[in-house]
């Protein structure tokens, strides 16, 4: 009976261990589920003044949270739920580079927004070139384990530039293997390293060795203030441009309706496509939101052909007001003019 009793009670414990690892323990997957909507009101403000128009413009994001057996097998019945693995997720970047990257692209977001809304606003403005922004870093690089993705190269040799192309004609004027010293922000810290340039494979050419795009800010006589904290990403574009125009020219868009949306900004005005859209549908719905803008990307023949199954954002956004039985309505967009042209023509 002692003997019995022992193996119950180690089993007990077997059974209890397991539970706990099951509920506490994280796997090496990631689920992404639907986020916060969150009114822009409280994150942008234009000329230190108060959006106190009635309704609302607000961003919609996708959570994410580190999975472990309980909610990965939760999220396998969950239509508004992806398990992905952290190579989906992260692409090989570390966790640290990941975030750097999704702030860029936020960033970047934020620049296009201010000057689209300035633009149709006719505000003057321009932009300044702060540097090159590291997006990649080629493995055989001599400055790998110097730079990081993420960082700003913001000089060679102490020499600054007025755009990439001044910086990429400096660099591969160069002769490989001869040292060259650049200047970087790694985390809001001005830093430099020395190392030999390498053989480019694209060009022959020396080069550093990095996937680079242009680092810039906007000068405008507006101040625009955004208050974003731990959000990254670049698909709250378009209500962030909405929200600086409506409060630069102090006009009642909205009409006292809740509205929000998604999509990228980009410099012409037009509206990109963004990832996990269901979510981000069934969040604003479930924040009794009323119109939702989804941009209504074209689908190529060639992507079609590649991805039978691929839809335009717009039509995935149907298809999740279809799962989620909600009465929001879905407005497609191509361009910021859409979705401006909409707004002048709704009804209060």
């Amino acid at each position: 009976m002692k003997n019995r009793s022992s193996v119950n009670y180690l089993l007990a414990i077997v059974v209890a261990l397991t539970i706990v690892a099951s509920v506490f323990i994280p796997l090496p997957y990631y689920i992404e589920q639907p986020g916060s909507t969150i009114d822009l009101k409280e994150l942008v403000t234009v000329n230190d003044q108060k959006d106190d128009n009635p309704g609302s413009f607000s961003l919609t994001s996708v959570g994410i949270r580190q999975a472990t057996a309980v909610t990965a097998l939760k999220a396998k019945f969950d239509p508004f739920e992806d398990l992905v693995s952290e190579e989906e997720l992260f692409g090989g970047s570390s966790g640290a580079e990941y975030d750097r990257i999704q702030q860029y692209y936020m960033t970047s977001s934020q620049n296009n927004a201010i000057e689209q809304a300035l633009k149709q606003a006719k505000r003057p403005y321009h932009f300044e070139y702060k540097g090159v922004y590291v997006m990649g870093i080629d493995p055989k690089s001599n400055f790998i384990d110097k730079i990081s993705v993420g960082d700003t190269v913001t000089k060679v040799d102490g020499k600054t530039f007025t755009n990439t192309q001044e910086f990429m004609t400096y660099v591969q004027s160069k002769k490989v293997d001869e040292e060259v010293t650049i200047t970087y922000l790694q985390d809001g810290k001005e830093k430099e390293a020395t190392a030999k340039l390498i053989t480019l494979e694209a060009n022959k050419k020396a080069g550093i060795g990095i996937t680079l795009v242009d680092h810039t800010e906007i000068e405008s006589e507006d101040k625009i203030d955004f208050h974003v904290e731990n959000i990254g990403g670049p698909s709250a574009g378009l209500m962030f441009t909405l929200e600086i125009y409506e409060q630069l020219t102090n006009q009642d868009l909205r009409k006292g309706k809740k509205i929000a949306g998604t999509g990228t900004m980009d410099n012409d005005g037009t509206i990109g496509r963004i990832g996990g859209i269901d979510k981000k549908v069934a969040s604003a719905s479930q924040e009794g939101v009323e119109i939702f803008f989804a941009p209504d990307d074209e689908i190529t023949k060639e992507q079609k052909a590649a991805y039978p199954e691929l839809k335009s954002n717009y039509e995935e956004a149907l298809d999740a007001m279809k799962k989620m039985k909600s009465d929001m309505k879905i407005v497609p967009v191509k361009t910021l003019q859409d979705a401006l042209t909409y707004l002048e023509k709704m009804k209060s």
